[in-house]
C-alpha cells in the first residue's frame, strides 16, 4: 500500500513568503517530472515530519494528493533546520510506469550471527555500505535490499555484486566498480607484549619528584654557589692555619 501524502499549491513566492508558511506550521515544497509542470505546493509540517521518520517514505513509491487528483510521486531531496529539526523545503519527481527510475535502496542484513566468522571465530560484521544506487521500473522498485551475511568469515568480504538482487533490479554502478558491502573482522584486544611495553614507558613513582622537590626554593635557602662553597672552604682552611701559628707563640714564651 503507497504512503498517500497531502498538499495544496502555494501561490505566494520568495523567501519571506516561505518563511511565513514556515511559521504557520506548513513547509514549502515542489512537485516536477513526468509530463507535467512544476508545481509549488505546501504540506502540513507534523505529518510530513512523521512521515520522514519512516524508512519506507524514503524509497518507495508516494501516492501524492494534490487538487483531488493523486499522482505517483518520489521523495527526491529536503532541507532541515541546521539545529531545530525543522523541515525547510521538500521535493517530489513524478514517476511513470514506463520509465525506469534511479534510486537509492536502504540494506536490510541477515543471519550475520550464523556465520562461521562470528559463531566461531570470534569476529563481528561491519557494514561497510548502507544502501545501494539501482535502478529498475517503478513497479519493482523494493522498500530495502536483503543481504545474508550467513557465508561470510574472517578475513573474507561481501561485495556488491555479491548481493542478490530482486526481480527487475538492477545495480547502477560501473562495470568495473565492486565496492565491499559487509565484511567480518577480529576485534583488536590488548596482548600481554602491549601491556609490558606500556608499563616499561610508565614513569615510576619512585621517579616523580614530590611536591617539596618540585617546589622552587625560597628565598635565602637556595643551594650555596660555588663561590659560595669556595669561600667556606678557604674559611675553615685558614681557621685551621691559625693554630699552629699559636703554638710557636706558646714555644717561645717557654724558651724565655
Amino acid at each position: 500500500m503507497k504512503i498517500e501524502i497531502n498538499a495544496r499549491k502555494r501561490e505566494a513566492q520568495g523567501t519571506g513568503a516561505s518563511r511565513r508558511l514556515r511559521r504557520s506550521g506548513s513547509v514549502p515544497g515542489i512537485v516536477y517530472g513526468g509530463n507535467g509542470v512544476a508545481v509549488n505546493i505546501e504540506l502540513n509540517h507534523k505529518e510530513l515530519y512523521q512521515h520522514l521518520t519512516n524508512e519506507k517514505f524514503h524509497a518507495s513509491i508516494l501516492s501524492l494528493k494534490l487538487d483531488d487528483k493523486a499522482e505517483d510521486v518520489l521523495l527526491r531531496a529536503f532541507n532541515m533546520h541546521p539545529y531545530k529539526g525543522h523541515v525547510q523545503h521538500i521535493d517530489f519527481q513524478r514517476v511513470s510506469k514506463d520509465k525506469k527510475i534511479h534510486m537509492k535502496v536502504p540494506l536490510h542484513f541477515v543471519n550475520a550471527d550464523k556465520s562461521p566468522g562470528v559463531k566461531e571465530q570470534g569476529g563481528i560484521a561491519s557494514h561497510v555500505l548502507n544502501e545501494l544506487d539501482i535502478t529498475c521500473f517503478p513497479d519493482d522498485l523494493p522498500e530495502f535490499i536483503e543481504v545474508d551475511l550467513s557465508n561470510l568469515t574472517v578475513g573474507h568480504s561481501m561485495h556488491v555484486r555479491d548481493v542478490a538482487l530482486p526481480k527487475g533490479v538492477e545495480l547502477a554502478i560501473h562495470k568495473s566498480e565492486n565496492p565491499v558491502v559487509a565484511t567480518v573482522v577480529i576485534p583488536s584486544l590488548i596482548t600481554e607484549e602491549e601491556e609490558a611495553a606500556a608499563a616499561a614507558a610508565a614513569v615510576a613513582p619512585a621517579d616523580v619528584p614530590t611536591t617539596e622537590q618540585a617546589a622552587a626554593p625560597k628565598e635565602g635557602e637556595g643551594a650555596p654557589a660555588e663561590g659560595e662553597k669556595g669561600e667556606k672552604g678557604d674559611k675553615g682552611k685558614g681557621a685551621a692555619a691559625e693554630k699552629p701559628a699559636a703554638a710557636d707563640k706558646g714555644e717561645k714564651k717557654e724558651k724565655k
